[in-house]
Formats: C-alpha cells, structure tokens, sequence
C-alpha cells in the first residue's frame, strides 16, 4: 500500500489531497476569507485551524489516518536547499515555526505534516521546496559583491515537468540538458543540467507576465524610488501585482486578453507578442551555460494551454530544440509523485540541518 496526504497550504487556501499509489483519490481546495485569517496575528497561529481543515477532509472521504503510508507537503521558506526530498524533522519545524526566511502559508505544510505524521508514527516529506538553489555558483555572481542571484523559482513544477519528460522519452533526468519554462501569475526560465537546476531566471529578473514586472530599467527604477512615491512595500505590491498584464491591459487573465486579440484589439495582440517575445529571448539566456547542447525546451504552468502563447515561443525557439508543451501546474500530482519515488528507493531524501543565526 502506498497511501499518500499531500497538503499544499496557501495564502488564501488549503489544499489537500490523498493519492493511492498515481491515483488521486480526492482533492479539494478549501477557501479562507480575509475575515478568517485576519483572526490571526501571525502566520504560525493558524496551525490548529488548517491542521484540523486537513483531517476533517480526510474523514468526509472515508480516509483513515492510520491508513496512511507517508506525507508530504509542500516546503515552506528555509533557508537554501537543494531540489528533492527532505525529511520532516524537528530541526525543519524548529527552523520553520521560529525562523523562517520569510512569513508565508507554505512553511505551514510541514509542520502540519509533522504533527499527524508523529502520531501515526509514519514519515513526513517536503518535496523540491520553494527555496531550492542548486545555480552554478559561476552564475550567482552580478556586478555587485553585495548581490547574488538567487535560485528561487517555481521548481516544483518544473522539476516534475523536466522529470515527466525524461521518463516519456526513456532517459534518466540527469542525462538531459533541458530548458523549462513555468508559465503562471509568474514565469520562471530555468536550465536543467547534471539532474540540477543549475540556472533560474525568475521574475524578479527574466519576463514580464500577468501580474509581475520582470526584469526593469535599472536607471528608471532608481529614478522611481528616488521619487518618494514608493515606499519599499508599495513599489513590491506594485512589481508583484500591479505589473505585466494587469497594468498594459487590466487583466491577469490571458483567456480576457485572447478575447481581445479575437475581437481585434491590435493593442492587445502587441502586448501579449511582447510578453511572449521576452519569454523566448529568456530562454535563449540559457544556452551559453551548456553550449548551445539543448535537448528540449519545456513550456508548463496555466498559460501553457493557450496555444497561441505557445506557438508564438515555439516559433521563437524551435531553432534552439524542439519544444514539448504541458499545460497546467500539477503541484498536489507532483508532490504525490515525488513521494512515492522515495517510498519505492528511486530517490532518497535528505536530512535537513537548521540554520541558527
């Protein structure tokens, strides 16, 4: 038996999930209002009320805990790690309850993992976490010695996308030079290289998407936060929610915006070639670090089912290797998938040590 609780905690939902080996036997996402977190002051206080969200899911579809095999959720904001799965200890819960890199819903995953799993006296995981950073240390190093680039990106998705692809063309991940391209609210470029993600251009540098900024003038930034219009909190929300489509057309929706191109807003049509175009030349950055030796591009994440995105790229790069598209973000079906290749030994996971500062 290989039952698996997946639990992905985030800023405004819970979801949760049970998988018998690949198959799903439910999901739900569960919605909280602003009135019901507002109740609490800080992040970790809603641990009893999401714990509890997450058993009552499992006993409205018949699953008993004791029947379970493992847990894994996602991984919350640790210190840098390396891709994979780690092991839910009491360094993990220590260093996520007490000293987190930042407050955010996902450091919530593990900890609720940990208290059912000690219980059930079975193991908990957290698998290819949101700080993963495996980038060459070669490609960390800006014109600044005070700044680093960082490897934080959606590594989840695309590790398990990189993942599916090699096992559908029968070759081992770390064979494969790949270029993956998670497509959402954000969009990260990422290199796959050696079984690493050894490059990620992410959003706070690489393309323009629905709600984020990207990579910006420098001069012109500092000229805007010289203005004294922008606070640091302020010029964040609007780089992170205030940008890309939302500010040219007024909508994160790129199904709203193919309505608009449909009924001939030429201005519409530009501005999504644009975003799509920035996507491309992004992932040209990459081929450098492996010298042009590219086996796939791999575009994936929500926007990756609107075709005309995607042929745009595909126009763009196929000169570079082919391109293979899957759509959506599989997050819980990844999750389950990489718990299950440590149950069954194709993987290993990891001690995580905390970091005390």
């Amino acid at each position: 038996m290989e039952k698996l609780l997946i639990i992905n905690p985030g800023s405004t939902s819970t979801k949760i999930a049970v998988y018998d080996g690949e198959n799903q036997l439910f999901v739900e996402s569960i919605s909280h209002s602003a009135d019901v977190i507002a109740k609490y002051d800080a992040l970790v206080d809603q641990f009893d009320f999401r714990k509890d969200l997450v058993l009552e899911a499992m006993k409205e579809h018949n699953i008993k805990p004791e029947d379970l095999t493992a847990i894994v959720a996602r991984g919350g904001l640790l210190p840098p790690i390396e891709a994979g799965a780690y092991e839910v200890n009491e360094d993990m819960v220590w260093q996520l309850r007490y000293a987190p890199q930042h407050e955010h819903a996902s450091n919530l995953g593990a900890l609720i993992a940990y208290a059912i799993s000690s219980k059930l006296g079975i193991k908990s995981y957290i698998y290819d976490g949101v700080t993963v950073d495996e980038m060459l240390p070669i490609l960390k190093i800006t014109g600044l010695p005070e700044m680093q680039r960082k490897g934080m990106g959606h590594n989840l998705n695309m590790r398990a996308a990189a993942m599916r692809y090699a096992k559908e063309v029968g070759k081992e991940y770390k064979d494969l030079n790949l270029i993956v391209v998670h497509m959402g609210g954000g969009i990260s470029v990422s290199l796959h290289s050696d079984g690493k993600v050894a490059d990620i251009i992410n959003d706070e540098e690489g393309p323009f998407s629905p709600e984020r900024a990207g990579g910006l003038p420098l001069f012109e930034v500092i000229d805007m936060m010289s203005s004294g219009e922008y606070d640091k909190k302020s010029a964040m929300k609007l780089v992170k929610t205030k940008a890309g489509l939302v500010a040219h057309l007024g909508t994160n929706d790129t199904r709203d915006v193919e309505k608009m191109i449909d009924d001939g807003d030429e201005h519409a049509a530009f501005i999504y070639d644009a975003m799509a175009m920035n996507i491309a030349r992004n992932i040209a950055k990459e081929t450098p670090v492996v010298k042009g030796k590219i086996d796939q591009i791999i575009l994936t994440g929500g926007m990756a089912y609107g075709k005309s995105l995607c042929d745009y790229i595909e126009d763009h790069v196929s000169f570079i290797a082919p391109v293979t598209v899957y759509g959506g973000e599989n997050e819980m079906q990844s999750l389950a998938l990489g718990g299950l290749r440590v149950l069954r030994g194709e993987e290993t996971a990891k001690t995580f040590v905390k970091v005390v500062k």
